[in-house]
């Protein structure tokens, strides 16, 4: 989901998916309100040269033939052509293999790590693929606790609020990857998934507690995004994203308390300032610029100013401008965050952010950052959720007050 992540970023800020049974045809789209809970495919690795596969238990492995891996005897699978094979195990090319636990009390691990249901591994277009068969609902387990990070039991709608919107983004989003074998990426492009190993009983106990649940709009699922910390208010689509269109329960809204400061208050990224030297800043832009808007790095031959242009109805930077030698360079939202790479070369917190220049001259000597918030605003704001628990609200207030005019139904 587009969403960045409360623990991979809260220290950050998201959102992921699951697949579809390993000899079943993927059908695509959400399911019915009358039908059962799905099963989803989950790539966790996606294009490696090898990848190891064991079990916590005994693992059947099934391909070109099968054979069953003792405890602790993991297999490195290689990519070979069109399929795969299993390293130092002649006769093993296999289109694709399957992987699965032997005992319903262990599991089948990658790389060390435990995932539910089974793992099928095959040949993509930039290496091995690994994808996890599960469950949604087994799906979300590894999912809430990933995203929310270690909670506590007055905390408990936040982590509610966060099952519901993971289901909602998994259901809408699958089959994004048809085409190469998954429906999503188990990582914050989607949503940050680690599968048994981050589990917590918190979380395990909202996804049971919201099992089936999902944010509606108008009788269809809602495009849900989340991100780690508001700062202040939520962000409209068009001052974050270039492709999502807008609509009416994506709008600006405040996270004001009403007892006076913000929801989001107790996050450790709710302020946060970055400074660049002036040569220093000159070395990240010709860096990102060619990645990122295609510029030549040689047009950025000194910089006179940074300054902004515009701001969207959240009061972020919809339009940043970077005085060069060869005139302005203009950056719009969705890519001030790359563009301006701090120090320690990771993305700018947000654009919800306050520009302060100091010359030599008539040229940049010093820029200095003040942000509010973290990640790119839209949606539902974690930190702003989990003190909303605090403060006694329910996951469905928390839900339909920063996605305002949806519902919260039960869709299997």
């Amino acid at each position: 989901m587009k969403g960045e992540r409360l623990c991979s970023r809260l220290i950050a800020t998201a959102c992921g998916l699951t697949l579809l049974a390993a000899c079943a045809q993927p059908t695509g789209g959400p399911p019915s309100r009358a039908g059962r809970e799905p099963q989803l495919r989950v790539a966790v690795v996606a294009g490696a040269e090898a990848v190891r596969v064991g079990g916590e238990g005994g693992v059947s492995v099934e391909g070109a033939h099968s054979f069953t891996l003792k405890p602790g005897d993991p297999i490195r699978v290689v990519s070979d052509g069109n399929g795969v094979r299993i390293d130092g195990r002649s006769g093993s090319y296999a289109e694709r293999i399957r992987v699965l636990s032997q005992d319903q009390s262990s599991f089948v691990t990658i790389s060390g790590q435990p995932y539910r249901g089974t793992i099928e591994i095959f040949s993509g277009s930039r290496g091995v693929v690994a994808v996890n068969v599960v469950g949604l609902e087994a799906y979300l387990r590894g999912v809430v606790a990933t995203e929310m990070g270690n909670r506590s039991r007055n905390e408990l709608a936040a982590m509610e609020a966060q099952a519901i919107a993971s289901r909602t983004y998994a259901l809408k989003n699958r089959g994004r990857f048809e085409a190469e074998g998954y429906d999503l990426r188990a990582t914050v492009s989607d949503q940050a998934y680690r599968g048994v190993s981050r589990e917590s009983e918190l979380g395990n106990a909202a996804v049971a507690r919201t099992a089936g649940m999902v944010v509606t709009y108008g009788g269809d699922l809602a495009s849900v995004f989340y991100h780690s910390t508001c700062g202040y208010s939520t962000a409209s689509p068009e001052e974050a994203f270039r492709t999502v269109r807008p609509v009416e329960y994506l709008q600006p809204v405040s996270d004001r308390r009403p007892s006076g400061g913000y929801y989001c208050d107790p996050s450790p990224r709710f302020r946060w300032t970055v400074e660049w030297e002036g040569q220093e800043l000159q070395d990240i832009l010709r860096r990102t610029m060619p990645r990122v808007l295609g510029v030549e790095e040689t047009a950025v031959d000194r910089i006179y100013d940074v300054y902004s242009q515009g701001v969207g109805p959240s009061r972020r930077i919809t339009e940043l401008r970077i005085q060069v030698g060869g005139g302005e360079i203009p950056v719009f939202g969705p890519d001030i965050r790359r563009v301006l790479e701090t120090p320690e070369g990771s993305m700018l917190g947000s654009t919800a952010i306050e520009i302060a220049p100091t010359r030599a001259g008539d040229v940049l000597d010093r820029l200095r950052v003040t942000g509010a918030g973290w990640g790119h605003g839209v949606g539902m704001c974690q930190w702003g959720a989990i003190g909303r628990a605090r403060a006694g609200q329910s996951a469905e207030t928390i839900l339909t007050t920063y996605f305002p005019g949806t519902k919260i139904e039960r869709w299997y």
